[in-house]
């Protein structure tokens, strides 16, 4: 038996809201939008949602088409290496229960609908070992990377992984029915930016999953 525990990344491991609009902002700027800003509310209320989606969602003013394009290339570029250096608000004992999940029999994977390089710029800034059996994340996939949604990435990581059984730990509707739609069990990051339409299990801060996870998978 082969368990594996695949994590959102927005809301359930950190919260980057405020340095992705910090770093957006700058880019809006550079691109001679002055009187534009964009708030940490604007991303949180984006999270979840593919970078195409978002742009759409948050550049209105802009022209559909190639200028959109290019000030959404911009910021999530910019981002990547902002978010490299500055990091973001880490919840609770988020390392440590990944640890311990490990030392349990658990294999600890990251499933994310945002752009290329995200889900490494995170690990690379708290210096997380990931790639290999060995390490405390083993494995990583992102929309940006394939362009496919979440319940495929979430069935292509199981798979490649040669998972026997899994749960997807989220915090937003869409990471539920993503996982529904891949035919995991759900666990609730309750402490996020979202609720869920449906009784599942949950967790209040990261560290509960110790107790939360042998009861799901």
């Amino acid at each position: 038996m082969k368990k594996g525990i695949i994590f959102d990344m927005d809301g359930t491991v950190w919260d980057s809201s405020e340095n992705v609009a910090r770093s957006w902002t700058v880019k809006v700027h550079e691109a001679g939008y002055t009187d534009r800003i964009i708030t940490r509310d604007d991303i949180k209320n984006v999270m979840g949602k593919t970078m195409d989606v978002i742009a759409d969602l948050l550049f209105s003013f802009t022209e559909k088409g190639p200028e959109r394009d290019t000030l959404r290339y911009s910021c999530q570029n910019y981002e990547i290496d902002y978010l490299r250096e500055h990091g973001g608000l880490l919840y609770e004992d988020v390392f440590d229960t990944w640890k311990k999940l490990k030392d349990m029999g658990y294999h600890n994977y990251i499933v994310s609908n945002c752009q290329a390089g995200y889900i490494e710029c995170f690990l690379e800034h708290y210096k997380i070992p990931y790639g290999s059996e060995n390490d405390l994340i083993e494995d990583i996939e992102c929309y940006g990377n394939n362009l496919m949604q979440k319940a495929e990435n979430i069935k292509l990581l199981a798979t490649r992984n040669n998972l026997t059984d899994a749960c997807y730990v989220g915090d937003i509707q869409g990471d539920y029915d993503a996982t529904v739609k891949a035919g995991y069990n759900f666990i609730h990051a309750k402490y996020g930016f979202g609720k869920i339409d449906a009784l599942v299990p949950f967790i209040n801060s990261f560290p509960e999953l110790i107790k939360v996870v042998p009861t799901v998978i």
